[in-house]
């Protein structure tokens, strides 16, 4: 009988020679040919599912590109062995009904949503290099950024690595049923690269996740959560938990650090601790009204709720989740 092989342990860091756009492998390293050795940040059957093919994504630089458009270099074997292999175990799970993602554990629902997240920032990074217009506040400038990106890599190769998160889940993922109307995309996603936010519908079930916080906003919104799974949502009350997601997350002050255990002889698993680098100071920054009003009308514009409604009382922003006495609100239909 064969000897089964000893997995490779051993972590890939495309920051620090900033190989993040060059042609090699996105997970290990491997030089390739990105004209034919790559995989689509959004999953063919993904694409299919939900007619995806052709259909316009707006760049950073005011560019468009398309869902077919968009991959990441990546070897045969990571491709076959470790992003297929993601990819099937979310199609198999949803085959039959999107709240098939409810079955995936919390490590598949992260490298998944990571995956696609990580594949937008590298094709934002690529996109920079020959901008249609040049933005204001280039990626590659951002030196915070790549902290926490290098950061969000670390625990994103558990995709190609056997990892195990010693205590802790790298993000906050939150799964919500969504009460859709006929006129209602089947599929929807949006993200903010500076907070490390990413939510995706796939039809009646979104997932909004912050990628990069210890799971701390799921720890300090646990009664909105808890509240927000009594019912489905209007779409109106799911952009409003997205607000609050984005808000949160924009007031993290301390980026988590990860560090693997040492490896020995035998081990086939690497563990990951964390700590934050911060800890001497408030996790997150001062709630600021105004600023989270902001962030819900911007959410909010497909309803045409400007900032005066919401600030109507300026002590207390509209909200369509909670009624006036702080209750879960059912909406069954906007406007009501």
């Amino acid at each position: 009988m064969a000897a089964v092989p000893t997995p490779d342990l051993t972590l890939y860091d495309p920051f620090v020679r900033m190989q993040l756009v060059a042609p090699n492998c996105f997970l290990c390293g491997t030089p390739v040919d990105p004209a034919t050795d790559k995989v689509p940040v959004f999953a063919p059957w993904l694409r299919e599912r939900y007619q995806l093919g052709g259909k316009p994504i707006q760049m950073l630089d005011q560019s468009t590109s398309n869902f077919d458009e968009l991959s990441i270099p990546c070897c045969a074997k990571c491709q076959h062995e470790h992003v297929n292999a993601l990819e099937a175990r979310v199609e198999q799970a949803t085959t039959e009904s999107p709240q098939g993602l409810r079955t995936l554990d919390e490590q598949t629902l992260f490298l998944w949503l990571g995956k696609m997240f990580y594949g937008i920032f590298v094709n934002e990074l690529a996109r920079e290099l020959e901008p249609l217009i040049k933005p204001r506040y280039p990626l590659a400038e951002n030196r915070t950024l790549f902290s926490r990106f290098r950061c969000f890599f670390q625990v994103l190769q558990a995709l190609r690595v056997p990892m195990q998160y010693d205590d802790f889940m790298p993000g906050s993922v939150f799964l919500l049923d969504v009460d859709l109307g006929p006129d209602d995309a089947p599929f929807a996603y949006d993200d903010d690269l500076a907070t490390m936010v990413f939510s995706i519908r796939l039809g009646n079930v979104a997932v909004v996740s912050c990628l990069l916080d210890n799971a701390m906003l799921r720890d300090v919104m646990e009664r909105v959560y808890a509240d927000a799974q009594t019912r489905p949502l209007h779409p109106v009350q799911l952009a409003e938990f997205k607000a609050r997601v984005y808000y949160g997350a924009y007031l993290i002050s301390a980026i988590p650090e990860y560090f693997p255990r040492p490896v020995k002889p035998g081990d086939e698993v690497l563990v990951m601790d964390t700590f934050l680098d911060d800890v001497t100071g408030a996790v997150f920054n001062p709630w600021d009204t105004m600023a989270y009003a902001q962030t819900l009308e911007e959410l909010w514009l497909p309803w045409q709720i400007g900032l005066r409604d919401i600030l109507r009382d300026p002590h207390q922003p509209l909200s369509y989740l909670y009624d006036a006495e702080g209750n879960p609100r059912v909406l069954a239909q906007f406007p009501e």
